[in-house]
């Protein structure tokens, strides 16, 4: 598997996978919603504490050029079950179902026999609109793509949120990060009782607009506007969930050979005071490394022996071909093309240059990074091209396509290269049917379905489906 998708390194140097039962990890993806790149305590916030990130981020490897693989939700979520582009998946923004013929990482893992579960928002069944418990009989619900347990969100949820455990829906009191991980623990116990393995997704809503805090969540913050003000609540609730899962493991025993895996799914929102993405460019939607750059942190004791930082560049499409590497899965578990790659290798050195560039697509706009050098492509009123040097200019503040015409066509050729793997793959070349089968709903609100019409009196009286209901009724 290495030499498929990993970095390239001599034989000697690399870590022998985890291949018998009693070794193999149990491993949790943590993914923030809208977490911007500097809004953690470890990159020195200027108001926000995060002491539960810290600690990740100072017994593990952080890592300080990691990409969401879109500037937007649903996509990114897509990439990470796929290691593909969105683009590949047919997720084109936010909104969009994943198509039911991609390999799923979820899906092989539990082939191998991990448990597997979901946790929180999922945003991969073409439902738009603050975030209601998902349909027993959606057609793209988490146990389609190989969740053996769910209690899941079609989208952004807050305090006191209504869930849906496989279909059945729950309701719940207090914050929605500390909800969600108090669940995946019972989960992960029940498992490590039967000394099953487990694969565990926690997709928090937080801290993805509207805001509520608690009152005491946001003591610090009496300075700040009250949008800012709830917003940074919110991550100080998150933070102390972190806190909970990180001790919840421990008192299961199982830290030591636990993957944890946290990020975001997108760049920062704008309107924050302090800004979420600190000196870099853009936000949320954008191209530009606001957008695209965000926290990321993997602690594993049993593997990472020796806690580090890097600025290796990796993006969420390299976690479904990392667990695989480090499992010594089949490639065949993956849809090829698959865009990311193993990180593995970083978990014990530098890493001088990575060997695949990192692709971008959505809203019309494209772009490419091979290592320090990045080009974006723009197609809204005319089609313009940027280029940065990030190594140099992390801020994007110079465009280098003039100064530097002979990386500047390197740079447009690989991403031309790209798109058109890209094209083909949308167009469904890369399925066994040759083409896209029909199946995939399209993307619509979730008041435009019938089975959610009972709910309305009810929810009309809740702060997140309020304002959704009653445009609906305006209608």
């Amino acid at each position: 598997m290495l030499a498929r998708c990993a970095l390239a390194l001599p034989l000697a140097l690399l870590f022998l996978p985890v291949t018998s039962g009693a070794e193999r990890p149990h491993i949790v993806l943590v993914m923030a919603d809208d977490l911007g790149w500097a809004q953690t305590g470890y990159y020195n916030h200027p108001v926000l504490k995060t002491p539960h990130l810290d600690a990740m981020a100072s017994n593990g490897l952080q890592c300080d050029r990691f990409y969401a693989a879109a500037p937007v939700c649903s996509p990114t979520r897509a990439s990470v079950l796929t290691g593909r582009s969105n683009m590949r998946t047919g997720v084109e923004s936010h909104g969009y179902a994943l198509r039911l013929q991609e390999k799923t990482l979820p899906t092989a893992l539990r082939e191998a026999g991990y448990v597997t579960g979901h946790f929180g928002k999922w945003h991969l069944n073409g439902l738009r609109g603050p975030g209601v418990p998902i349909l027993a009989n959606d057609s793209h619900h988490p146990g389609i793509f190989g969740f053996t347990n769910w209690l899941s969100v079609t989208n952004f949820f807050d305090r006191n949120p209504i869930l849906s455990r496989a279909g059945n829906f729950e309701e719940f009191q207090g914050d929605s990060s500390e909800i969600i991980v108090d669940e995946a623990l019972k989960f992960i116990a029940a498992q490590v009782k039967q000394k099953r393995p487990t694969f565990t997704v926690i997709w928090y809503g937080t801290p993805h607009k509207p805001f509520f805090a608690a009152p005491a969540d946001t003591a610090a913050f009496a300075d700040l506007d009250p949008s800012s003000r709830d917003h940074y609540g919110e991550l100080v609730a998150m933070d102390r969930s972190i806190g909970a899962l990180r001790r919840g493991l421990r008192d299961l025993e199982i830290a030591q050979n636990t993957l944890v895996w946290f990020t975001s799914d997108n760049g920062g929102l704008p309107g924050i005071t302090p800004s979420s993405v600190g000196p870099l460019r853009g936000f949320k939607g954008s191209l530009y490394e606001g957008g695209l750059r965000v926290p990321a942190i993997l602690e594993w004791p049993a593997r990472i022996k020796q806690p580090r930082r890097t600025e290796f560049p990796a993006v969420a499409m390299d976690i479904f071909p990392t667990l695989v590497d480090i499992l010594d899965l089949p490639e065949t578990v993956m849809l090829q093309p698959c865009d990311g790659i193993s990180l593995q290798p970083l978990f014990d050195q530098k890493i001088a240059r990575r060997p695949k560039p990192i692709p971008f697509s959505c809203f019309g706009n494209h772009a490419i990074i091979d290592n320090d050098y990045k080009i974006v492509e723009f197609n809204k009123k005319q089609r313009t091209w940027e280029l940065y040097h990030l190594g140099e200019d992390p801020a994007e503040k110079t465009n280098l396509v003039e100064k530097q015409p002979q990386v500047a066509e390197r740079m447009r050729q690989l991403l031309a290269t790209w798109q058109r793997s890209r094209e083909a793959s949308f167009r469904g070349a890369d399925y066994p049917e040759g083409k896209v089968t029909a199946g995939n709903p399209s993307s619509r609100f979730w008041t435009e379905l019938d089975a959610y019409r009972p709910y309305f009196p009810e929810w009309r009286k809740r702060p997140e489906y309020a304002s959704r209901l009653n445009k609906k009724s305006k209608k």
